[in-house]
This record gives C-alpha cells, structure tokens and sequence, in this order.
C-alpha cells in the first residue's frame, strides 16, 4: 500500500476517532471521516497486543491493507479510515477476514456499489 494511502500521524487519528462514524460488527470497528478534496482514500489501522505476536498482529494488518487494496475500486476516495481489530480476528483467515471487512463496509454503506 502507498504511503499516501496510510494514516500514520497521531493528529489523523484523532481527528477520525473524534469527527468520525464508527461501524462495528464482532471482529472490526471501522471508523469513517468524510474528507474534502481528498483524491484517494486513507486507511490507519489499529491491532492491539491482545490479539497476539509481533507475527500475528502483522499478517492481520497485511489482510485489512490487501482486503482494501481490493475493494480499492468500490470506496469512496473522500474518506479516511480508521480499522480496529478485535479478538476474533486474530484466529481469521485471509477470507474471513476479508468477508468481515466487507460486512461493516456494508453496514457504513460505504461500499459504492455491492458485487462483491
């Protein structure tokens, strides 16, 4: 993922957590800020050391970054996101994971159109 797609500055958070909406179901909560202006969306992401290892945080943060990369057509490009992990995720897999993200994406109805 480009670095022009990531949130990393603590003040981006912020604003997305205290601007935004946030959308959860049992493994994610997805936290959308409208953005003006904005010609690609970003996306930061949140994995806890409760969910496991160094190893295990990480390869749940590859399949949210490879689960947006994919859906990348069908979001809106005004919008930061902000992705929380919960517990359940950690013992996901790439499709699970993937089939999750879509569902709050739906419930966000941030998805432009619902092929997938």
């Amino acid at each position: 993922m480009k670095k022009a797609y990531r949130i990393k500055k603590d003040k981006d958070f912020q604003a997305v957590f205290k601007k935004g909406k946030s959308y959860a179901n049992r493994q994610f909560v997805v936290y959308v800020l409208k953005k003006e202006n904005q010609h690609h969306f970003r996306i930061g992401l949140s994995v806890s050391k409760k969910l496991g290892n160094a190893v295990k945080r990480n390869e749940i943060k590859r399949y949210i970054r490879q689960t947006f990369l994919e859906l990348e057509k069908n979001l809106s490009y005004e919008n930061d996101y902000v992705i929380i992990a919960r517990k359940p995720a950690a013992e996901m897999s790439f499709y699970e994971v993937k089939k999750s993200l879509i569902h709050v994406c739906k419930i966000a109805k941030i998805l432009k159109n619902d092929k997938k």
